[in-house]
């Protein structure tokens, strides 16, 4: 298969993203589940091979963000209409705005590549595909798309209700320096409103909210760590003026929409339920453009962090993950209980 290109991937974020009209008329359990289908239907017995795991299995929760080996189905390994209607799997769960920001970090391994001397393990089509159980209106099952600074995870419960962490989004370069694509920044909103609302404090808030002045190396919730509150909180939202508030209400949203609307709207309802006062910001490093620097947002529910400390701070990592429901816990301990006490 011919590498896939920056225009191709536009291209596809284009004639793709047309399809949330239509999906519309389904609700997303529904959406994911034809999609999931219709991708699986396409495959041949040795891709599925690569595809379907065990929902209780252990590869379900073996999720990372290098570039590095992976046992699902890469895009390098479908023909054309099978990469499309595995990015259409993709594009179920996501929003407009997620589902570009998900094709420009692929895009950007295309321009690494290019960076780095045409270094092989910098590839836009080694972005892998997984499906855990059986795709079902009704019943249990997940999936995940896959590679170097993208990580979607969805567990779809009883076939209605939806988990969508662990959820990680990166960046490098964060932005492009040089070449065709210079300034081209596909996360920059994680980025510029943090910066927005460090710089709005007062010397009192600062205080509270720069835990300590070196960045750390990378996120501290990532791969291989159960979702963990972290100490220090920083500075709470009821310590913040209306319009700081705001701003980091905006960063919280930002992360969640990700989504398709109808999946943001039911985080956002359990974020704000637990109290948006009850919601901390975190700063460390520089607060300058260039300098070291790292954020979390974090609050009874959750976590949402952002790094950018390698390449020069032009290397961003993104991570929300959710206390008691990642990969669907909650959900799921509630569906087991529920089954059992109906026998």
């Amino acid at each position: 298969m011919k590498r896939l290109t920056w225009h191709a991937l536009l291209a596809l974020t284009f004639v793709i993203g047309l399809s949330n009209i239509e999906a519309a008329a389904h609700t997303p359990a529904e959406a994911m589940a034809e999609a999931a289908n219709h991708f699986l239907t396409s495959l041949d017995a040795e891709q599925r091979t690569h595809v379907e795991y065990e929902f209780d299995g252990s590869e379900r929760k073996n999720w990372h963000f290098i570039p590095k080996e992976r046992v699902g189905l890469s895009l390098k390994q479908m023909k054309p209409n099978q990469q499309q209607l595995g990015f259409a799997l993709l594009n179920s769960a996501l929003s407009h705005r997620g589902f570009t920001k998900a094709m420009g970090i692929m895009a950007l391994e295309q321009i690494l590549h290019e960076m780095e001397n045409n270094a092989p393990k910098r590839d836009p089509s080694l972005y892998h595909f997984y499906i855990f159980g059986t795709p079902s209106t009704s019943e249990t099952w997940g999936w995940r798309v896959e590679g170097h600074h993208l990580s979607v995870n969805v567990t779809i419960v009883g076939g209605q209700h939806i988990a969508l962490t662990p959820s990680f989004w990166g960046a490098n370069p964060a932005i492009v320096k040089q070449g065709p694509h210079e300034g081209l920044r596909v996360l920059a909103s994680e980025e510029d409103l943090a910066r927005r609302l460090l710089k709005s404090f007062d010397d009192q808030q600062r205080e509270v909210a720069v835990i300590q002045t070196e960045a750390p190396a990378d996120v501290i919730n990532g791969p291989g760590r159960e979702a963990t509150p972290l100490e220090p909180h920083g500075l709470s939202a009821k310590e913040m003026k209306g319009k700081q508030r705001k701003i980091l209400m905006r960063i919280v949203r930002e992360y969640v929409s990700n989504y398709r609307p109808e999946l943001a709207k039911v985080d956002l309802k359990k974020i704000r339920e637990a109290g948006e006062e009850n919601i901390s910001f975190a700063w460390a490093g520089g607060a300058e453009i260039g300098q070291p620097h790292y954020y979390r947002v974090q609050g009874p529910t959750f976590i949402m962090e952002y790094d950018s400390t390698q390449n020069d701070a032009n290397h961003i990592h993104v991570v929300w993950r959710d206390f008691e429901n990642d990969f669907g816990a909650d959900l799921l301990k509630q569906h087991y209980e529920k089954t059992a006490h109906a026998k």
